[in-house]
């Protein structure tokens, strides 16, 4: 598929059928999704991937509640992915690759003051290129954000305290029905009010 339609055709999934991937398929699209951008090739993304209802279970129990399960109208589709990639970066290991040599400012200049942390940015260029890969693959995905529960999941995953986590993506075969988001009647901004040449 090209790149320009993958990104077209990209959507996300609210309702899987629960069938599991074809063997591979998911490793694939992990090998070829770390290899996303990294500031200063500092790879400080890690995914933890949960396949099958045993293991998923744990992201859904650490991140909601019985409250939120009952009333959603979307968790029913949403529970069925058979697989759930959840996305962690590690802020030290950016800290000390940009204090390494060839990244630690010339005298005189400031020190990095991470503004914009790289860990987060490399974080989401890694989760793009799974949700892209992913519509090459002929799977549906969604991206959940980082809402609630970041420290009961990383107890019952064994993620170490250093890292954070961005948010997890759902990965399998969509469903039918699978309407799209409400959000999307606000209609998408016209190129010209968004792309702005040589100046605002």
């Amino acid at each position: 598929m090209e790149l320009t339609s993958a990104v077209a055709r990209r959507r996300m999934t609210r309702n899987f059928t629960g069938r599991p991937p074809a063997p591979g398929v998911i490793d694939g699209l992990l090998d070829a999704a770390r290899k996303a951008p990294s500031a200063g090739f500092t790879q400080g993304v890690d995914l933890v991937v949960l396949e099958g209802p045993e293991e998923t279970v744990r992201f859904w129990e650490a991140t909601t509640d019985k409250a939120w399960r009952q009333r959603s109208s979307r968790y029913p589709g949403l529970v069925r992915a058979p697989v759930v990639v959840l996305i962690f970066c590690d802020p030290a290991a950016y800290v000390a690759r940009y204090a390494e040599p060839d990244k630690v400012p010339a005298p005189g200049e400031p020190a990095v003051e991470w503004v914009v942390p790289f860990w987060f940015v490399d974080a989401a260029f890694c989760t793009m290129s799974l949700l892209l890969l992913a519509v090459d693959a002929g799977l549906g995905a969604a991206f959940l954000g980082n809402f609630r529960g970041e420290e009961p999941l990383r107890k019952a995953l064994g993620v170490p305290e250093n890292r954070r986590w961005l948010g997890a993506v759902l990965l399998g075969e969509a469903a039918a029905p699978d309407p799209p988001s409400g959000s999307l009647r606000r209609g998408r901004r016209p190129f010209a009010e968004a792309v702005h040449r040589g100046r605002w």
